[in-house]
């Protein structure tokens, strides 16, 4: 007989699962240019980096906000959140899945994607490529330009 998981059991995720259930969230909220990097075998501090962008400080807050529901809806339990009422770069660490949220700006000057640049970057395919790609194409037509009081780096 099947033993089926009580409520309080969350199923159990592989890291790269989380991931894709943390950029669904993301990109309910027009997430842009998403970028799954593996760091398996690289270091201990995660499996994977979820990086993702918003055009403002609202939409990162919005982003990060939408990520931090959804993770707990699905049980996926929070290490800690870092930067989620600032609006320029938002940290949170789900231990094997780390996500940045990151203003534009901000993602360009700290450049994590350069600094991990030896680490494989996952591709999405299936119904996730279709998402992000009706993500972007919404942002074409959007044009979300909000300077904030961001400053210029």
């Amino acid at each position: 007989m099947k033993k089926h998981p009580s409520r309080d059991e969350a199923p159990t995720l592989t890291p790269k699962e989380t991931a894709e259930i943390l950029l669904r969230a993301a990109l309910s909220k027009k997430a842009g240019n998403p970028v799954l990097i593996r760091l398996q075998g690289l270091t201990t501090l995660a499996d994977y980096f979820l990086i993702v962008s918003g055009r403002s400080s609202k939409q990162v807050k919005a982003i990060a906000e939408a990520v931090l529901t959804e993770a707990k809806k699905h049980g996926i339990e929070r290490l800690s959140a870092e930067g989620t009422s600032h609006g320029h770069w938002a940290l949170l660490d789900y231990g094997d899945v780390i996500v940045h949220v990151f203003h534009t700006p901000v993602r360009e000057f700290y450049d994590l994607e350069g600094l991990w640049a030896e680490a494989p970057r996952e591709q999405f395919t299936g119904d996730l490529a279709r998402e992000i790609e009706a993500s972007e194409k919404s942002l074409d037509e959007d044009e979300i330009e909000d300077e904030d009081d961001f400053p210029d780096y």
